[in-house]
Formats: structure tokens, C-alpha cells, sequence
């Protein structure tokens, strides 16, 4: 701060000397001028001093840019009747749109099959399974580019993770690909039902899931890719024989009766992060623009219950956003939730967002339960994304235009987000 100070004022001087002395010939003028200069000599030091010290507090203001705020929107099966429409994803982007929403997650991994022309299903013999347009078209492809006219992101989801009905062809075909409890059973209860789990630890699965991951980020000019709280494994599962003999091999010891014990629990979690890891690399050699998303549960569920180590995927550099899933109809409970500290951290590295539940077929959310979530977020400097399209204002218990004027106060000015460069 002092040299550059002196060099300021040296400056000035030299400045302020140059401009007078060489119109000033006259030694009356040449007098008076030297004692006006002599007088007007601290005030000049004054401001250069000032100078220097605006210029300063300047450059911290530069690096402080806010974080881009993520006001984004989840497109699921159930939004079919919109995505197969093309008038009706025009009118949707252009509604999300003229309501400052800024990204949208449509899924294209669900039940074990993809919603886009796959050559990587075919080959794995599974039938193309894909939802088309009413007119034969690609739904994803159509929403990409109508939501890029309107500034949109557009993220595709891996709703399903790991996770896959008994009936669908993947484990009908591939059941060795699967892993299981301790008790030899395959499957599990979820909010899609009864499920079974893909083991995140078998090479063919890892190489599978990647395949179809690079497939939809290059087959379509997608803004990123999204993994969700099934990119995960339930506690209770691993006790396949692959799992076992790995497991066995690494630590000379059979894995534990007890699901939840602690080494086990990162054993497992560390493989699965691992794999992330090496995800997110062939992502990004593929697409280095892409945004690597994730949208887990709180950190405390999603580490101990589902072996997603999902803070340690952030420390290591591995993901661009976090969107944390929080469906409490209450409101304290909510708030405890994003206010964790492990949310306080992330949202200091990466745009941070909080998952909002804005209602299901046969459980609608009232708007003000919606706002008041809303504020607690934007409170807390986080971005918000809704759960899901239709319930945003057509499944609603509200009328429609009450519900969108609700949804107009939300986010009052334009928040349009960038690429990754």
C-alpha cells in the first residue's frame, strides 16, 4: 500500500508540475503558481491517497461475484402429457420462463429404461423403451431446444440411479448385476415402489451406467447431468457374493452381520464415491461445459442410510451444483434442515439450492407452505428447485391463475444462468 501510495503521489506531482511550468514563463506568474501549488500540494496527496484506497477496496468486490441462484424445475413421467406436446412444452418454457425460472431437470432414467433412442439399451437387449412425441418426435431433443430459445438450462436426471423394478428387462436379463440384503432378498420398498438395486460396485454395472451417462451428453446439447438420491445404495444391501469376495479380499475379513457398522458403511461409501469420481471424469473429457449436478437428501440420511458420501464428492471437486432434497411439510423442520453446516460449505464452493416438495397427484401443497419455504431459502442465499412440473400449478388446490400470480412473487427479477466455460 505505501509504494504504491508514493508512486501515486509522484504522479500527481510530476503531473501537476509538467502542466503548469511550460505555459507559465512569467516570474509573477511563475511565483504565484508556486505558491499556489505549495497550498494546494496536501490536498492533491489527500486524494491520490483515497484514490489508491478506492482502487483497493475495488478488487475484493470483483472476486465476490454472487453465485449463480438455481431456480430450477424437475420434469418427471408424470409431466408426460406436457413433454409429448410440443405446443404444450412451448407454452411450459415459455410460462417458466416469464416466471424467472432459469433450469429444468427432465427425466431420462427411470424403471430401468431411458426416455430417448438409446443404442447403448439396445445392445444391452433391452427393448426401446422410449416415450415419443405425439408426432413421433424426440421429447428430449424438442425440450433442449425450445428451452435454450428462452435461456433455459437444460439438465437431463438419472431419476433412478441404481435402482430398477424386478420387472424390467435390466433385471430380468442381467440379475447378476444386482445386489442383495443378508439375508439373500433382492429388493426394497421406495416412493416408486418395490425396487431392486444395481451393485455400484460390479464393473458391468459402473460401465453401463457410464455408457448411458456419455450417451445423453453427447447425443444431445445438453447443459449437464444430473444424479439424484437413488445414485446411492440402501445400508441394508452388498451382501451379493461379488461384494462379499471384494470386500473379503480388501480386509481379510467376511463384511459384518450388522449393516450399519461404521467401516462397512465407508467401505461402501468410499466405492461408490470412487465410481463418482471417475463419472464425473469421463463426463467432463466428453463435455467439459457439462454441469455435474447432484440432488441428494440431508447429508446425515444420505451418508448413514444410503452410503452417499455426497459432502466428500463436493470436496473433491467432483460436482458444479448441489440441489439437497427437503420435503417437510413443516416449516421449523425445514429450516433446520438448510441451515447444516455442510450446506453452508457447499454454497461457499458451488451454486447450492434446496429441493422443494410443490405437491404430488394425491397429496397437493398449498401455495403459502410453498412461499414460506421459498423465503426461508432465498434467506439463506440458496437457490430452490420444485418437485415436479404438473404439481407446480395444475395439481394444485388453488386455481390456476391464483397459483401462478403465487409463483410470480417468488422470483420478481430475471436470474439467468451461465454455461460452464
Amino acid at each position: 500500500m505505501v509504494s504504491r501510495f508514493n508512486r501515486k503521489s509522484e504522479q500527481w506531482r510530476v503531473w501537476v508540475v509538467n502542466a503548469s511550468f511550460k505555459s507559465m514563463k512569467s516570474p509573477f506568474i511563475v511565483q504565484n503558481w508556486r505558491r499556489l501549488l505549495k497550498f494546494l500540494f496536501p490536498i492533491l496527496i489527500l486524494i491520490s491517497f483515497f484514490t489508491v484506497l478506492l482502487v483497493d477496496s475495488f478488487t475484493p468486490a470483483i472476486a465476490q461475484i454472487p453465485r449463480q441462484e438455481i431456480r430450477g424445475v424437475w420434469m418427471t413421467t408424470n409431466d408426460f402429457d406436457t413433454l409429448k406436446n410440443r405446443e404444450k412444452v412451448q407454452d411450459a418454457v415459455s410460462q417458466l420462463r416469464r416466471l424467472n425460472f432459469n433450469t429444468i431437470y427432465p427425466v431420462v432414467w427411470n424403471s430401468g429404461y431411458v426416455m430417448y433412442p438409446s443404442a447403448i439399451a439396445q445392445r444391452a437387449g433391452i427393448q426401446p423403451f422410449v416415450y415419443k412425441g405425439s408426432d413421433g418426435h424426440d421429447i428430449l431433443a424438442d425440450l433442449i431446444n425450445q428451452g435454450h430459445r428462452k435461456g433455459l438450462l437444460v439438465i437431463p436426471w438419472f431419476e433412478f440411479g441404481f435402482m430398477a423394478p424386478p420387472t424390467s428387462e435390466l433385471a430380468l436379463n442381467y440379475p447378476d448385476w444386482f445386489t442383495q440384503k443378508r439375508d439373500g432378498s433382492q429388493t426394497s420398498i421406495s416412493a416408486a415402489g418395490e425396487v431392486m438395486w444395481l451393485n455400484p460396485f460390479h464393473p458391468k454395472v459402473q460401465q453401463f451406467i457410464t455408457n448411458l451417462v456419455l450417451e445423453t451428453v453427447t447425443q444431445y446439447d445438453t447443459d449437464g447431468i444430473q444424479f439424484d438420491d437413488h445414485m446411492s445404495l440402501p445400508h441394508e444391501f452388498g451382501y451379493d457374493q461379488y461384494t462379499v469376495a471384494l470386500y473379503t479380499k480388501e480386509t481379510k475379513n467376511p463384511p459384518p452381520t450388522n449393516s450399519q457398522d461404521a467401516a462397512w458403511v465407508k467401505w461402501r461409501a468410499d466405492k461408490i464415491t470412487a465410481f463418482m469420481v471417475q463419472l464425473n471424469q469421463a463426463v467432463k473429457q466428453r463435455k467439459p461445459q457439462a454441469i455435474f449436478s447432484v440432488s441428494p437428501n440431508y447429508y446425515d440420511f444420505a451418508y448413514k442410510f444410503h452410503l452417499q458420501d455426497w459432502l466428500s464428492w463436493i470436496r473433491q471437486n467432483i460436482v458444479d451444483e448441489l440441489i439437497v432434497q427437503v420435503y417437510r411439510p413443516d416449516l421449523q423442520s425445514f429450516v433446520a434442515k438448510i441451515s447444516r453446516p455442510e450446506i453452508q460449505e457447499a454454497q461457499q464452493i458451488i451454486p447450492t439450492g434446496i429441493g422443494i416438495m410443490t405437491g404430488l397427484r394425491n397429496n397437493p401443497v398449498p401455495m403459502q407452505q410453498i412461499k414460506s419455504q421459498v423465503l426461508a431459502a432465498q434467506e439463506r442465499g440458496l437457490g430452490v428447485t420444485f418437485f415436479y412440473y404438473e404439481s407446480l400449478w395444475n395439481d394444485a388446490l388453488e386455481p390456476l391463475n391464483e397459483r401462478q400470480a403465487g409463483f410470480a412473487t417468488l422470483f420478481r427479477s430475471p436470474a439467468l444462468r451461465a454455461k460452464i466455460e
